[in-house]
């Protein structure tokens, strides 16, 4: 019953989409209006207000300075549009390299390798080594003694006389 409680209808769905609309255009309006008064106030800083002369000489005269600065912006443009793309080329080319690392590279399964100690130390010192890890002559030797009443336990043959070899200790036991 919790669950359908907080589920929302249709039409309330609805209001809400709505009016996240409206607040989701009047942030855009405002932030539009913002960005204009920056430019204008940039536009501004950066060019001083025009005065035309009224003489021909005069007008020639600011027709060359305008060309000047033309110049020197496209310029200063053009070096500036030139490193841009030498850079976003670096960095296609470098992820593409990383894209082909990617794709290409499968790491090997590593095999098990059986190696002696005196082989990895041969390895890793190389030349040098002269210690011989011989760890099994290290080992303690152990002989096993195997017994006479094992040996006929094992080697059961006749059940008959299996029989009769433990009546025989019975015997023992009793006396």
């Amino acid at each position: 019953m919790a669950a359908n409680e907080k589920r929302l209808s249709a039409r309330r769905k609805h209001t809400l989409k709505s009016c996240m609309l409206v607040v989701a255009n009047t942030l855009l309006e405002n932030e539009a209006s913002v960005k204009a008064k920056e430019r204008e106030t940039f536009l501004k800083d950066k060019i001083p207000p025009l005065e035309l002369p009224y003489s021909k000489d005069e007008l020639i005269e600011l027709c060359e300075k305008l060309h000047e600065q033309i110049d020197m912006s496209e310029e200063e443009r053009y070096c500036l549009e030139f490193k841009l793309n030498m850079v976003l080329e670096e960095v296609r080319d470098l992820n593409i390299k990383i894209v082909d690392l990617r794709g290409k590279f499968k790491r090997p399964r590593l095999k098990k390798v059986r190696m002696s100690a005196d082989a990895m130390l041969k390895a890793l010192l190389g030349s040098k080594h002269t210690v011989n890890m011989d760890l099994r002559a290290n080992l303690k030797q152990v002989k096993k003694e195997v017994k006479e009443e094992d040996k006929q336990l094992r080697d059961v043959g006749d059940w008959r006389k299996n029989i009769e070899d433990k009546s025989d200790r019975k015997k023992m036991f009793d006396s």
